[in-house]
Order: C-alpha cells, then sequence, then structure tokens
C-alpha cells in the first residue's frame, strides 16, 4: 500500500498550501518579531471593553457546549437586521460559511465563477471540493460586474462569488448595482454576496436586508471578525432565505461555535455606539495610511474596508519586496497575489503605533530597493 492511497484522488491531486501565511509563521521561519500587525484585515483597535467584560464573565461557562441552535444569537442579529432568524446561519467565521456553501452545491468538475485575484479561501474551499474555477478580471480595480455575468451566462454555474466592499482591493459597488447584479444572476446560479467589510464602507453601498431577502439564490455572509474586533473568536452569519439558510442544519458542525465566542457577539451588538466609534478611528487611520503612501511617492486606492490597498507602481516583484522589506522592520502586511492586482501592497488600519512604525520603515524600505 503507498503512502497517500487511504486518500481519495482529488485530496491526492491538491497541493498542501493553505490560502495565507500568518504572521506567526513569518516569525518562525525568519526568525523576525512582528512589532506592527497590519497585514490581516484585523482590527487592531480591538472589541469594546462590554465586549471583554462579557467574556470574562463567560469564562467561567466555558465547560459548557454553546446551543447548537444558535438561538440567542439569532435572535439579536434578526432583530438588530430587521429580518427573522430563520433568515439566519451561524457558523465559525465566514470562511467555515464558506466551505459549507460550496460543499452544499459543489461537486467534482463542476464550475464556479468568481473574480481572478478575489478572496484566496473561497478558491481553497472550491478546489478542495473538486470545483472548477472561472475567474473574471478586475476592471479599474474593481470587480467586473458585466464580466461575472457574462460568465455566469456562459458557463451557468451552480454557484457565483462576490464581494462588496471587495478585498483585496477595498473597491466597491453602489447598492443600486449590487441589487440589479444579483436579480440578473439566473435562479438555477447561487449568489454568494459576501459582506465582510459592510460596516466600514460608506452609505449607499450596502443593499437594504429586505432588497434580496425574498430570493433563495442569494447567500449574503457577514462577520464579526472586521469592524467589531473579533477575529480570533470565529463568529460569522449568513442571511437568506429560510429554506436555503436551513440547508446549513444539513452539514455544519452544530457544536462548532464557541460558548465564549457567542457570548461576545451578543454583547458586540448590544454596544453600538463603540462600533461607530470604531468604524470612524478606523476611516481615520485609512488616510493615515493614504498619507503615508503619498509622502513615499506610491498611490493609495480608495477604500470601503479596514485597510488600503497601495499602487507601487511597478510589478508583483517589486511589490513583494516591499512586503518582505517592512517586515525587517518589523512591519507585518500582505499584498495581492495575482497580477495585475499584485503591484499593489495591502495596509491594514490599526493603532498609531503601528502607523509610525509604518511611517518610519516604508521610506527606508523604498530606498533600499
Amino acid at each position: 500500500m503507498s503512502a497517500f492511497s487511504r486518500f481519495t484522488p482529488l485530496i491526492n491531486a491538491l497541493p498542501a498550501t493553505v490560502p495565507f501565511v500568518g504572521p506567526e509563521a513569518i516569525e518562525r521561519n525568519r526568525g523576525l518579531e512582528v512589532k506592527a500587525r497590519i497585514g490581516a484585515n484585523e482590527n487592531g483597535f480591538g472589541p469594546a471593553p462590554s465586549v471583554l467584560q462579557a467574556i470574562a464573565e463567560a469564562a467561567p461557562s466555558t465547560w459548557k457546549y454553546n446551543d447548537p441552535e444558535n438561538f440567542a444569537l439569532k435572535q439579536a442579529l434578526a432583530a438588530h437586521l430587521g429580518c427573522r432568524p430563520e433568515n439566519l446561519a451561524i457558523g465559525e467565521g465566514i470562511d467555515s460559511l464558506l466551505g459549507q456553501i460550496v460543499r452544499l452545491v459543489i461537486e467534482p468538475g463542476f464550475s464556479v465563477v468568481t473574480s481572478l485575484g478575489a478572496y484566496p479561501t473561497f478558491n481553497f474551499h472550491v478546489t478542495g471540493h473538486g470545483g472548477r474555477l472561472v475567474t473574471v478580471p478586475y476592471v479599474d480595480d474593481r470587480e467586473d460586474l458585466d464580466g461575472l455575468l457574462d460568465a455566469v451566462r456562459r458557463e451557468n454555474p451552480p454557484l457565483v462569488y462576490f464581494a462588496n466592499p471587495d478585498n483585496p482591493m477595498g473597491s466597491w459597488w453602489n447598492a443600486d448595482s449590487v441589487v440589479a447584479f444579483a436579480l440578473a444572476v439566473p435562479e438555477t446560479s447561487l449568489l454568494i454576496l459576501d459582506e465582510a467589510y459592510c460596516e466600514t464602507a460608506p452609505a449607499g453601498s450596502t443593499p437594504a436586508i429586505e432588497a434580496l431577502l425574498d430570493r433563495p439564490n442569494v447567500i449574503r455572509t457577514r462577520t464579526f471578525s472586521k469592524a467589531y474586533g473579533l477575529a480570533g473568536a470565529r463568529i460569522g452569519y449568513a442571511i437568506s432565505t429560510p429554506g436555503t439558510a436551513a440547508a446549513f442544519d444539513k452539514i455544519r458542525n452544530h457544536f462548532g461555535m464557541a460558548r465564549i465566542s457567542t457570548a461576545a457577539a451578543l454583547a458586540a451588538l448590544a454596544d453600538q455606539d463603540y462600533l461607530g466609534k470604531v468604524i470612524d478611528r478606523i476611516a481615520g487611520s485609512r488616510e493615515r495610511i493614504a498619507q503615508i503612501a503619498r509622502d513615499n511617492g506610491l498611490t493609495p486606492l480608495p477604500s470601503a474596508t479596514n485597510f488600503v490597498a497601495i499602487d507601487c507602481g511597478r510589478d508583483g516583484a517589486y511589490a513583494k519586496s516591499i512586503v518582505d522589506g517592512l517586515m525587517d522592520y518589523g512591519v507585518f502586511i500582505r499584498m495581492p497575489g495575482v497580477a495585475p492586482l499584485n503591484r499593489c501592497i495591502r495596509v491594514s488600519a490599526g493603532p498609531e503605533s503601528d502607523m509610525a512604525l509604518l511611517e518610519q520603515a516604508l521610506p527606508l524600505v523604498l530606498k533600499s530597493l
């Protein structure tokens, strides 16, 4: 028996890889210390004090499993969003939900339409389930809605992925354009509308909940990882029709949610005042990043997220040299992985101490190159 025959042919054919290399691995592999963690689109401003208090209060009960029906969190989210609890599915972050959605509709060989250079973790799930990626290039650093629709009409795919606002470029479409796109996707295709960054987006860019709530072929995914500052707690949710939302119950890990994480999410929803303040701080940090870029002859792109993509004016190799060079100074950032997007670097919003390190290190790196 060969060493790998116990695995399926699909698994044997997949590369041993992960979508992202974490800052911890970089520290281990390069022997460097991360001093400014502004590369993973985490919220360096952290969760509300009320959320930290809720976590502390929930800690002694962590010996208990979480409610497998996620009843309290669904009730709170429904009240916050203006929908019914039956419209919601809860999961361990958007990443987990994306994997479940792919599993719900994709079999080996099925086509999946997405943008070239969009969220790598989604692609990771598609290939992991044997799907065939059909990618559409960005136009002017924004996802191409017309191009995506053309690919959908050509391929008739079971699954389509579109993020608004977008990662990795930070670009966005207005709500009317998003709704028109969603309504144009045929009912035979399930559309994932990834809204992970909707809280930091400008007014008028996120469709109202009721605008797509009756579309069984639309799933909107959201998270507590970004604006709410709970990336490590792993809390995501999906919004759709009751029938589509209930399909998750067939395959999800019913005890996947942590009890402490649920307490954190409930407290975060209840503290919208803090959310408003942290969104303002993110906006201020975006402008700080943009100014640092301009001061160094680089071009920041407009952003509706908690990060800024910066056009370095050359190619991916040059951008990679900047990423690696900044890490020499303890400044952890990332970059898009596909040309022509990879001419850019991507810097997450963060506290002033992190911005000061970036401001100090960037000109030194550029001078060395």
